[in-house]
């Protein structure tokens, strides 16, 4: 039965639709926003004082680049551009668009522009086309036919070529918080008048399932009204019910980047916490944990040094405890070098070190070493100078020579200086002790 409302005017009962989704149309296209200010989530471009907010205000819409994870209502925001700047929307998709279907769509933009009505194209997953196929836009954009708004989940200063980049604003378009995520839910309730057979935990677990995508939320959100509103599902009862939506990851686009990013930094900021959680994300994303192994490896080395002699071997000692389990086991030994690796004393003074000396060794090109510390095999060597005045250390009270090791002429440089933690601390001890000694030899 359709709802009724209060009488009108006349004193009958007018008919109202019933608001319910009978299936024909997907939950999320019904409560697609019908306008820019029922868009949630994206108040930096759509509020009051939002980018796209003040463009409109001045009459001024530029062709634009929409960069955003999926779900977040990037379609839906050009459509709804269009309409406030009284412009033709067009909609195309990069993935299944070629050059034919492009010049169509300029050559129907260039009739309507001679017409002196002006034409959106909306390019879904604009990255996607090929840089050749990016140019062909340059044109028609330059002449004012078209107003471009490409969406892209890839990041544009790699997925786009810079041609285009130039004649495009960039807005990124932020994951929905879980502010959004509840307007999206209780939006969906007041629309079909049910309410989700869920208890609170539950409905929090679901905003957190959908992973920051509004359209993959009440696509569940859907499933689960169309269900009897008693019993209440709770998190282990809806864990039966829906799958988690996949966390947003691949291994050679930017998240990958991101991610190892992430984790490196929280490693040398020594939160274990935290480098756990971005490790236990590239996992989850189904990361090779050797490519892990081989970074960890790295910020053994490049981040702790010589401040703690043992980071290295426990990072290697974690590859190879790796390679003989395998996952999920393995896992556990990367996890454990991580740790380790964060809560050591941190010194990047060995690779600042090699850094100089790989500067230096550019700038002296093919200085000889000291004729002293040369080897003579032959007699010719021999009465050449080779080795000539060379010091053996051992025998020395002090098991140190003094003796200078760099090419005639070329000056002592200082490319190693250790930092006043962990162990490099007993190392610049030793290093203060025979640069006196030194001093003293000379």
């Amino acid at each position: 039965m359709p709802a009724m409302q209060e009488d009108d005017l006349f004193g009958q009962a007018e008919p109202q639709p019933d608001n319910r989704n009978t299936g024909q149309r997907p939950l999320a296209e019904i409560l697609r926003p019908k306008s820019l200010a029922e868009v949630v989530g994206q108040d930096h471009l759509l509020g009051p004082e939002g980018s796209l907010t003040g463009m409109l205000k001045r009459g001024s819409l530029a062709s634009l680049i929409l960069w955003g994870p999926p779900g977040v209502g990037k379609t839906t925001i050009a459509r709804l551009l269009a309409d406030a700047a009284g412009l033709q929307f067009r909609q195309i998709s990069a993935v299944f668009s070629g050059v034919a279907d492009l010049k169509k769509v300029f050559e129907d933009a260039t009739r309507l522009h001679r017409a002196g009505k002006a034409t959106l194209l909306f390019v879904d997953e604009i990255h996607r086309f090929n840089r050749a196929q990016q140019d062909a836009f340059l044109p028609v954009v330059e002449a004012g036919t078209i107003t471009l708004i490409g969406a892209t989940t890839e990041n544009p200063s790699f997925a786009l070529n810079g041609a285009l980049l130039s004649r495009a604003q960039v807005f990124v378009l932020r994951r929905l918080g879980d502010a959004a995520m509840e307007q999206l839910l209780t939006h969906a309730e007041a629309e079909t008048g049910e309410t989700l057979p869920l208890t609170q935990g539950a409905r929090a677990s679901l905003r957190a399932m959908a992973d920051g995508d509004g359209r993959a939320l009440l696509n569940m959100a859907e499933q689960l009204l169309a269900m009897p509103p008693e019993p209440k599902l709770d998190e282990t009862g809806l864990g039966q019910i829906l799958s988690r939506r996949a966390a947003l990851y691949d291994r050679d686009r930017e998240e990958h980047y991101n991610l190892i990013s992430a984790l490196h930094k929280s490693m040398r900021g020594s939160d274990a916490d935290a480098a756990l959680y971005w490790l236990a994300r590239m996992f989850a994303g189904g990361e090779d944990p050797r490519y892990i192994a081989r970074r960890v490896t790295r910020f053994a080395s490049e981040d702790i040094g010589l401040a703690d002699p043992q980071a290295l071997p426990q990072a290697l000692a974690a590859w190879e405890a790796y390679e003989r389990l395998g996952s999920p086991e393995g896992e556990v030994c990367i996890a454990q070098a991580v740790v380790y690796l964060a809560t050591a004393p941190k010194s990047n003074a060995v690779y600042k070190a090699i850094g100089a000396a790989n500067r230096a060794a550019k700038e002296t090109g093919s200085l000889m070493p000291p004729m002293n510390i040369l080897n003579a095999p032959t007699k010719l060597m021999k009465n050449l100078g080779y080795g000539a005045g060379y010091q053996y250390d051992h025998d020395t009270d002090e098991g140190f020579s003094g003796d200078n090791y760099f090419p005639e002429g070329m000056g002592r440089p200082d490319f190693y200086r250790p930092v006043e933690r962990g162990f490099e601390r007993e190392i610049a001890k030793r290093l203060a002790y025979w640069a006196k000694l030194r001093e003293e030899k000379q």
